[in-house]
């Protein structure tokens, strides 16, 4: 019986919210090389994949998080799939932006979070986990408790998993990079040759090269 992270990881390959490239790689904004592209905003163009991340997330909260009593999505990615978990569990929304607002208020979180409250993250994609913590840093700035973080999906970085456990911020994903790289395989998106560079990406993605450029 699949899991929910592979049948996520299914649907993002399907709908083409998740692409990979081993043989001809994406170029990131940060100069990366890299064999995989991720926009999950794709998702929301799909009402059922959407309604599956909303419950999926949900669930997520109400077993790992029941103390939670507000919801706070990371612009801009997850601002929509925030709020749909926040109206699926009744409970309060805002949003953190990633630099203040430039003119009125300079708002960094827009929405009312009140010190105290416990606030669970919502995320659509964790790399690096710079940007994600950057919000988790917001929130505690604002007199709030972050209980935990949820996201659609997650690359798995050894460097993301240090920085979360500094952190002390309790990530909980949806699917990842382990389980999609099954489901590629096992829906003949990728070869098992592919595998092995698929892999060897993740263990160090700043450093990594494509197959021709090392020969060369």
């Amino acid at each position: 019986m699949k899991t929910a992270a592979q049948l996520l990881a299914e649907k993002l390959l399907q709908i083409s919210a998740i692409k990979l490239q081993p043989e001809n790689p994406f170029i990131w904004a940060s100069g990366w090389n890299s064999p995989i592209y991720t926009d999950n905003r794709k998702t929301l163009s799909y009402p059922d994949i959407r309604n599956f991340i909303k419950v999926e997330m949900s669930r997520i909260v109400l077993e790992n998080f029941p103390e939670a009593d507000a919801i706070a999505g990371v612009a801009t990615g997850a601002i929509a799939i925030g709020a749909l978990v926040a109206d699926t569990l009744g409970l309060p929304y805002a949003y953190v932006r990633s630099t203040p607002k430039d003119h009125g208020l300079e708002n960094l979180i827009e929405g009312n979070l009140k010190p105290g409250m416990k606030v669970v993250v919502v995320e659509d994609l964790v790399s690096t986990g710079g940007s994600s913590l950057k919000a988790v840093e917001a929130i505690r700035n604002a007199g709030c408790e972050v209980v935990g973080m949820t996201a659609i999906f997650t690359y798995e970085f050894p460097i993301s998993v240090k920085r979360f456990r500094d952190a002390n911020v309790t990530l909980i994903p949806l699917s990842n990079y382990s389980a999609m790289l099954e489901a590629a395989l096992h829906t003949d998106y990728i070869h098992q040759d592919d595998l092995e560079t698929l892999k060897e990406w993740r263990k160090d993605p700043a450093a990594w090269t494509p197959r021709e450029q090392k020969i060369l």
